[in-house]
């Protein structure tokens, strides 16, 4: 299976990302993941890429359709799941010219409910563990219960932040959702259901299963 994850920040995808790795089996391929990879590693696309990253831009699409395809090419990488990438039309166009994709998840939620994830999340600075001061609060407050470390608040998960890196997504990426459902490839999953409530795993972990399941059929 080659799936494309799409979905805004506050969203849940990483975590969704992890439960359908483990299950299905796949490869979960972050291009942030390969960028700072590559840099670490001093690759030749690593050092052209460090140029863009040190001045805060974007590394340009061709480049990162390189780090990708070295990626793809790896055993690991038969079957995979895809995040970070596409954000454009114009990489969605790229992408289908380096490999085949079977399905699209788009996960969403409601501004209210990203808002209040966002601006309760706590990350550890020692072992990067995630909190939540609504449903998922330390046993000791700004302490992570694994490590000890200071929990801290990101910049960027100020209300104000969050609601403009929303409307930057709705602008750049949301036409996606219109590309991929033309082509037949999009499931739609609603993330608004928080993972601790009693239906969690009937209003989405089984939505999601289906789609993939329907994939492998």
């Amino acid at each position: 299976m080659k799936i494309v994850l799409l979905g805004s920040p506050g969203v849940g995808k990483g975590t969704y990302a992890s439960m359908i790795r483990d299950k299905y089996h796949l490869a979960h391929i972050s291009t942030g993941d390969l960028f700072r990879e590559a840099v670490k590693n001093k690759t030749d696309l690593g050092k052209k890429a460090k140029e863009f990253m040190d001045k805060g831009e974007l590394v340009p699409d061709e480049l990162t359709l390189e780090i990708l395809k070295s990626r793809l090419k790896q055993k690991d990488a038969k079957d995979f799941l895809l995040d970070g990438f596409p954000r454009t039309i114009k990489q969605a166009e790229a992408l289908e010219k380096i490999t085949k994709i079977d399905l699209v998840l788009n996960f969403y939620a409601s501004e209210k409910v990203i808002l209040q994830r966002l601006t309760n999340r706590r990350i550890c600075k020692k072992c990067g563990s995630i909190f939540n001061l609504v449903n998922k609060k330390p046993l000791k407050p700004g302490i992570c219960d694994f490590c000890g470390g200071e929990l801290y608040q990101r910049a960027d998960e100020k209300p104000e932040i969050i609601k403009d890196r929303l409307k930057v997504y709705a602008e750049k990426t949301r036409p996606l959702e219109d590309y991929y459902k033309k082509k037949g490839l999009l499931r739609e999953i609603n993330a608004d259901v928080d993972m601790n409530a009693p239906d969690f795993k009937e209003k989405v972990l089984d939505k999601i299963e289906a789609a993939l399941d329907s994939v492998k059929k």
